[in-house]
């Protein structure tokens, strides 16, 4: 099954929901051992006007919750 990419518009958006950051931690050691921590909270955000091409979505809010994507944490509803 081919799966069409269609060219759209998103506006840009304020809005908040919960974030997942993966933190690398050295533990240190004789190989300098690493190993992920989770942190999670929730804050105000932006996103900018974007025009893009992808796969149809299926529960748009659903799929940008699990989509990674960078933030300004010193101005989290400017980035």
């Amino acid at each position: 099954m081919t799966r069409q990419f269609h060219e759209h518009q998103h506006d840009e958006m304020v809005h908040s929901h919960e974030h997942v950051h993966i933190v690398h931690h050295v533990k240190g050691g004789v190989g300098g051992e690493v190993e992920h921590l989770v942190a999670v909270h929730t804050h105000e955000h932006n996103h900018p006007a974007v025009s893009h091409a992808h796969a149809p979505h299926e529960n748009p809010q659903r799929e940008h919750e699990h989509e990674g994507h960078i933030h300004d944490h010193a101005h989290p509803s400017a980035s």
